[in-house]
């Protein structure tokens, strides 16, 4: 992750909408039921195969593989570690149990959806957990890379703190046994990654999200201890490896709610810039936190670092008027005060469990469009670049 130089550059935060065909398979097969390996292999690739170019159309600079083979950003693991079975249990997350009229409307909306799910059929941690998912993530990093050819392109892999918060631990003796456990499995796909030649994105909901929800009821103390904890276990998981191609996302959940018992950016930032990554990719577009970029100016990165400022929301149809998109990244360029290292993205992906993205698919490459174009715009003023 270079500093963008003259032009604000495009990215974005991990998953795109699936074909419905492919969805259909993701949720049966998350639901339990028996799906043919072969249909959803071949469907996977195809789907990768078109969501590539459909990025380069709609002016994104550095792509993805949209997640398309994966039932959801995290829970596709339940394949490559050992050590799982039984079943967890989630809980509600704070700003959706204060509105018990809202929260009824929202699971109506969601009621006979062909969706992946990420609150049921949760496995546990029931035995030691190591990672046996080699061959899939070299299919997985072959498949994309015979898309994108020799361009720039990354891909997405979570940390250890939000599958230790979904897959709940029943095996270890302490919940930081399982969190080293977790790290060292971990670290086998994100090193896989890198080594396919792709920028590493490590998806960190848990470092902002989990405080309303697992934390909810706990002093903010032992909620930002337990993120210290988990920044130290990634530390420990991408030692030795190239610092300048990993960033780390961060966001409060990629779900429409009120949001308004989400923990400041400015409580939780101290924290997360302790990660020796090479940049960070944060939500600046949502009306929740969109003003904290403000908290640069007065805790800015490190100077070698890139920010992926989220600038288009991923949970409205609303599609952000490049002007819009422009006047967010000359704003979060000047609390930064260096523009050269910012990038524009998304707040989160389309569709993080496949079946669950709000946007249709076609609003999707017109937002993602409009982002291009607001990134050229604000260039334009920036560095005086077309």
């Amino acid at each position: 992750m270079p500093p963008t130089a003259r032009r604000i550059r495009t990215t974005h935060t991990g998953s795109l909408p699936r074909p419905r065909a492919l969805t259909r398979l993701h949720a049966r097969r998350a639901r339990g039921e028996a799906v043919d390996a072969a249909e959803l292999a071949a469907a996977s690739a195809a789907a990768v195969a078109a969501i590539v170019p459909k990025q380069r159309a709609a002016g994104i600079d550095i792509p993805n593989d949209g997640e398309q083979g994966r039932e959801s950003f995290v829970l596709y693991l339940r394949d490559r570690l050992t050590g799982l079975g039984g079943s967890s249990s989630r809980g509600g997350f704070q700003d959706i149990e204060a509105y018990p009229e809202f929260k009824a409307e929202m699971q109506a909306g969601m009621a006979g959806r062909e969706a992946a799910s990420v609150t049921t059929n949760l496995p546990a941690a029931i035995g030691p957990v190591a990672y046996v998912g080699e061959a899939a993530m070299a299919a997985e990093c072959a498949q994309f890379r015979a898309a994108l050819g020799d361009a720039e392109g990354f891909m997405a892999a979570p940390s250890p703190g939000i599958l230790a918060a979904i897959v709940q631990n029943q095996h270890y003796a302490t919940d930081d046994a399982y969190l080293a456990a977790l790290a060292k499995a971990l670290g086998a796909e994100y090193r896989a990654i890198l080594d396919a030649g792709f920028t590493l994105q490590i998806d960190c909901p848990d470092l902002a999200l989990e405080r309303h929800g697992a934390w909810q009821d706990r002093p903010l103390a032992e909620f930002l201890a337990f993120s210290e904890r988990v920044v130290a276990a990634i530390n420990g998981a991408i030692e030795g490896l190239p610092r300048e191609r990993i960033r780390m996302h961060v966001c409060w959940g990629n779900y429409e709610a009120p949001h308004d018992s989400d923990v400041p950016f400015e409580d939780i930032w101290p924290v997360i810039r302790e990660a020796r990554v090479g940049g960070f990719v944060l939500p600046f577009a949502n009306p929740r936190h969109a003003h904290e970029h403000r908290v640069f100016r007065r805790l800015p990165l490190a100077g070698d670092q890139v920010l992926v400022a989220g600038v288009i929301d991923t949970l409205t149809h609303f599609v952000e008027h490049p002007e819009v998109v422009a006047e967010r990244l000359e704003r979060i360029a000047e609390s930064m005060g260096d523009p050269a290292r910012l990038m524009a993205g998304t707040d989160c992906g389309f569709d993080t469990s496949a079946g669950r993205g709000r946007v249709a698919a076609d609003v999707v490459w017109a937002k993602l469009a409009s982002m291009a174009e607001g990134a050229r715009i604000a260039s334009g003023r920036l560095f005086g670049a077309g």
